[in-house]
């Protein structure tokens, strides 16, 4: 934890008694959650509120990316399994921040609602942003069961899906009043096209003009299977032996599965053929050396990645999964494929590789999507909205259910 003191120099007045919300996570670190909550401070007018960053686990250098002087983060290093001593501690935290509002995000941190009830935190709100490998569709009963027990502690809830809005409508009984649904937003000032047919990668053998590059930027994990894309890759250069000349692959990330990519491509003889360099704090510029961006997910809630790639400008391959056909205009500016079918990815990426006046025009209508659509300020706006209601909603003495 750095001191609060330091922190607050450049401050204003109006900005230090604003309303604190605190962020409980699982762990600052990269990812989409991370990645969403941090442009939503560093968008947010510092007038409007204050906020601190609770990790239920850690926090690395990302932390550095929120811009505002005045967020403080706090890790509370909880080891894996039940720790009910750890709840104590949430409580003990809350009671010494003394937040307007708490806001959770995914199951790994609904149950700090209940600290949060008994430390007296006027405004409680929950968003739900994605799946994970034990409950890919939303059909795991325990999760629905334990999402309805603390369902009474949780005042607002957001969903940042369609498919999620209907999770929590359906599964989980939340009142309709009590959910609102919003998009992820995209910085298309950071995120744009390259000046020219596209950027050159830093390795070496990717730049020649009639290559095409197929790229992806994620954590290397099972739910992300970027074990399928590679395969995907394999399957293509392997039935199409004219391409090997011309198609590259991109992995930009770290994780479990990088191992298992690299081994594939070895086993291939493909290897050579691949940039795998693990985490990378470049992503913008590394995008714009990209002809295709792909999404290989088991399992979505709103993708970054995918936002990031259309304000690119950049053609999409993209599982048919959660909320990635909610965020492309199929046919138009990407192609959705079934989950881990390596075959239907490999025909895919054959359609973009052979066709670089598709590639251009489902790029070019992916940008204007990004900017008409998941705009950054759009987003920032409807988490106000949703902060500002449940505040004066909470503060009123006829509303304090």
């Amino acid at each position: 934890m750095s001191s609060v003191e330091p922190a607050l120099a450049g401050v204003t007045s109006a900005a230090r008694t604003a309303p604190l919300i605190v962020h409980v996570i699982y762990g600052l670190k990269t990812g989409g959650v991370e990645n969403g909550l941090v442009n939503l401070i560093n968008h947010m007018p510092p007038e409007r509120y204050r906020h601190a960053i609770v990790c239920i686990t850690d926090y690395s250098d990302f932390r550095l990316r929120i811009r505002r002087p005045d967020v403080e983060c706090y890790a509370l290093h909880k080891p894996p399994g039940k720790v009910p001593g750890f709840y104590v501690k949430v409580w003990r935290l809350l009671r010494r921040l003394r937040p307007q509002i708490v806001h959770t995000r995914n199951l790994t941190t609904l149950v700090t609602q209940v600290p949060a009830t008994l430390a007296r935190v006027p405004v409680r709100i929950h968003g739900e942003h994605g799946r994970d490998m034990l409950d890919l569709d939303g059909s795991n009963v325990k999760y629905q069961r334990v999402r309805r027990m603390i369902r009474p502690f949780v005042h607002e809830y957001i969903a940042l899906s369609r498919d999620l809005e209907a999770y929590l409508l359906g599964k989980v009984g939340v009142a309709r009043p009590r959910l609102t649904q919003i998009y992820n937003g995209v910085d298309i000032e950071t995120f744009r096209p390259a000046e020219r047919r596209r950027a050159d990668l830093p390795v070496e053998g990717f730049g020649a003009g009639d290559r095409v590059v197929v790229g992806t930027v994620g954590r290397l994990q099972a739910v992300k299977d970027q074990v399928t894309l590679v395969r995907a890759f394999v399957c293509l250069l392997e039935r199409r032996p004219d391409l090997r000349s011309r198609l590259r692959l991109a992995i930009i990330g770290d994780g479990a599965l990088r191992q298992p990519c690299l081994e594939i491509l070895a086993r291939a003889g493909f290897g050579d053929l691949a940039w795998l360099p693990g985490e990378r704090a470049d992503v913008a510029g590394l995008m714009q050396g990209f002809d295709v961006f792909v999404l290989p997910s088991l399992a979505e809630g709103i993708s970054n990645t995918i936002l990031e790639a259309m304000a690119t400008g950049l053609p999409i391959v993209a599982t048919r999964v959660g909320g990635n056909p909610e965020l492309v205009d199929e046919g138009r500016t990407a192609l959705l494929v079934p989950a881990d079918d390596p075959p239907a990815m490999a025909a895919a990426l054959e359609v973009y590789a052979d066709d670089a006046t598709k590639r251009a025009q489902h790029g070019r209508a992916g940008r204007a999507l990004a900017e008409a659509r998941f705009s950054l300020p759009a987003m920032v706006r409807s988490y106000l909205e949703v902060y500002d209601r449940a505040h004066a909603r909470r503060s009123s003495p006829t509303d304090r259910r």
